[in-house]
């Protein structure tokens, strides 16, 4: 049997489609199984033992064409959007789908009205797979990095080598991404040595953290003193200083990981670390909660307004981005 799952992106959506990926593989006899995604993502499935070739998203008649051409007996489609849709209907084969929950998270973004179920997301997508005989299995998400991409101890500052803390700063919308204050507060509070992980965008905010933690370069004497009495906070900004391998490779070895609802926070789950995940605009009952690992949620949970959307913005709506501003920390990281 030959199969393609398609999923175009984005980094956390392409990891939650593992556990099927696997079990497709695994469960049934003589499967070959591609991938179709955007060229920015293969390097995800490239390196996933259970999937034979990735193919990438170019124009839809490049890409149509190519697929015709593989004679798919199965199409799994796990992204369900208008080019998915142009790409099963011209294509032959048997077609499965998950279900979005479109119209559940429009009542809960536009009229606060909670009728989406208590389900995970990764279930949704292996529901969508559940006629063909495969079953989900309690191996969590995968995640397999190439061994020129693991992050060798010495690639961190000496402060780093005894062990540190790990927190994604990134995120696809700003309304996802804590404010710079409130990231400068959480590493005081975290108090460990800390590796800031993010793109080439979130560079300058990681900068701008890492230097206030920087005693050398400080001359405030409260400051110095505040050191002096014990702090612990070393930042390390590894914002845009490396690919999303040795990023991946840099959380598998972190104690813990801090992350807003983004893709390396399911990485983090990959690996099965203790994960605190921090909440703005969106809310964990969309489904994306971290899959299969112990975890702990940062969220405002007072406010009429949230969610303002199932994905995010660039600026908070009403103006106050209290979803951020006020999101209490309230955790403790043993010695």
């Amino acid at each position: 049997m030959k199969i393609l799952v398609i999923r175009f992106s984005s980094i956390g959506d392409i990891v939650l489609t593992t556990p099927v990926v696997r079990a497709l593989k695994q469960q049934l006899p003589d499967v070959r199984l591609h991938f179709l995604t955007k060229p920015a993502y293969a390097d995800i499935m490239a390196n996933n033992p259970h999937v034979d070739q990735v193919h990438t998203l170019k124009s839809l008649a490049t890409t149509l064409s190519e697929i015709r051409k593989e004679k798919f007996d199965v199409i799994i489609d796990l992204h369900k959007n208008l080019r998915t849709l142009f790409l099963k209907f011209l294509t032959p084969g048997k077609k499965y789908s998950y279900d979005k929950l479109n119209w559940q998270k429009w009542l809960m973004v536009n009229l606060k009205i909670n009728q989406l179920p208590s389900k995970h997301i990764v279930d949704r997508y292996m529901a969508a797979v559940s006629d063909l005989g495969v079953t989900i299995d309690e191996e969590g998400l995968d995640y397999f990095i190439p061994d020129k991409d693991e992050v060798e101890n010495d690639w961190l500052p000496p402060s780093h080598r005894q062990g540190y803390v790990a927190v994604a700063i990134g995120g696809q919308h700003a309304t996802k991404q804590l404010p710079k204050d409130r990231l400068i507060e959480l590493c005081d509070r975290i108090n460990r040595p800390v590796v800031l992980l993010g793109g080439k965008t979130e560079a300058p905010l990681g900068e701008v953290v890492e230097q206030f933690f920087t005693q050398s370069s400080s001359t405030d004497r409260e400051r110095i003193l505040e050191f002096d009495l014990g702090k612990k906070a070393r930042v390390y900004n590894g914002c845009g200083k490396f690919n999303l391998n040795q990023s991946a490779s840099i959380i598998s070895n972190a104690t813990v990981v801090f992350s807003h609802d983004t893709g390396l926070m399911h990485i983090a789950a990959a690996f099965q670390k203790d994960i605190f995940s921090i909440w703005g605009n969106t809310i964990p009952e969309f489904g994306m909660y971290p899959y299969r690992t112990k975890f702990t949620i940062f969220e405002n949970r007072s406010l009429s307004c949230r969610p303002c959307s199932k994905i995010g913005y660039q600026k908070c709506p009403k103006g106050h981005f209290k979803c951020m501003r006020e999101v209490k920390f309230d955790f403790y990281l043993p010695e």
